[in-house]
């Protein structure tokens, strides 16, 4: 089982009204950051991983190899999240639970993430609560309150609202395997993951769905490389982003999951396999139509 990672660089106590006991760690976690976003081949972004470890750590957290990351993402009949997202309003939320791990190791009592996430101009807040993966359900699906702390209350009533007045419901589930490094010193406040095996489905929203098959949403010969300041980007990030000819994109795994299975139209964001060509194959090309066509089982690694 993977630790929950530490993906920000502080921590809040809810609504601050002191009425939680002091002996009581509240379960909320809330922080800023800005993030940037690169779409890398899967072989250059293990050069690059490996140049960044001379500068950063890699994150205990995670096992070596990296971990997986599966997401359930909310929204309402009409995909209110996903037009705001593709109109680049300035205000945005999505609501999503969050597991970390392989989904066949999830059971009612797995720790999970409710979690929303909002960006207001160019920067990222996210606010998520630790909650069983039952109680979760409870929240989100059963649209329930549930037990919480004073510190928590004012987040889980914004989820009830959001849930009970948008009608909010299940939407598509993606996933990924994430290997991630973090600042020393100076840089504790950055962040950098290579997201690769980005995949999902639209239907079975249970993490524990018994053979439930995913498809890819992005080209599996790519990655999606984020770094994530507090304040401001290293300049040596900058120098080696611009020494590798990366280019900045503007890329989400639920937009890319939303379109990939047909739910709206493609955007001019959409990532395309024909923009993103394969490298020159090494393998058969049978073996690579039959390993890239196969569908992929969740919790696969």
């Amino acid at each position: 089982m993977v630790a929950l990672p530490e993906e920000g660089g502080g921590e809040g106590d809810g609504d601050g009204d002191g009425e939680e006991p002091l002996h009581v760690a509240s379960r909320l976690h809330a922080f800023n950051r800005f993030e940037l976003k690169y779409l890398v081949p899967v072989e250059q972004a293990g050069e690059i991983r490996d140049e960044l470890a001379e500068r950063m750590d890699r994150d205990l957290n995670g096992p070596v190899g990296g971990y997986g990351v599966w997401s359930l993402y909310y929204d309402t009949p009409q995909l209110r999240f996903y037009w705001e997202k593709i109109d680049g309003l300035k205000f945005r939320r999505k609501l999503r639970i969050r597991h970390y791990g392989n989904l066949d190791e999830v059971t009612d009592e797995s720790p999970v993430y409710v979690e929303i996430k909002q960006r207001i101009n160019r920067v990222t807040q996210k606010r998520r609560i630790t909650l069983p993966y039952e109680v979760a359900r409870q929240l989100c699906d059963g649209r329930q309150t549930i037990d919480h702390s004073a510190g928590e209350s004012a987040f889980v009533q914004e989820v009830l609202e959001l849930v009970v007045r948008l009608n909010l419901r299940p939407t598509v589930i993606t996933g990924y395997q994430r290997e991630a490094l973090v600042g020393r010193a100076a840089d504790t406040g950055l962040r950098v993951t290579f997201d690769r095996r980005v995949r999902g489905r639209d239907r079975d929203f249970h993490f524990g769905t018994p053979n439930a098959e995913n498809r890819f949403t992005i080209p599996p010969h790519m990655s999606v490389m984020e770094v994530k300041v507090n304040e401001r980007t290293p300049h040596w990030i900058t120098d080696l982003a611009a020494r590798r000819n990366l280019s900045l994109v503007r890329v989400s795994k639920y937009v890319q999951s939303v379109e990939a299975f047909g739910r709206a139209p493609r955007s001019l964001f959409h990532i395309n396999e024909a923009d993103c060509p394969p490298p020159t194959p090494t393998t058969p090309l049978s073996e690579q139509r039959s390993a890239h066509d196969a569908p992929v089982k969740a919790g696969a690694e």
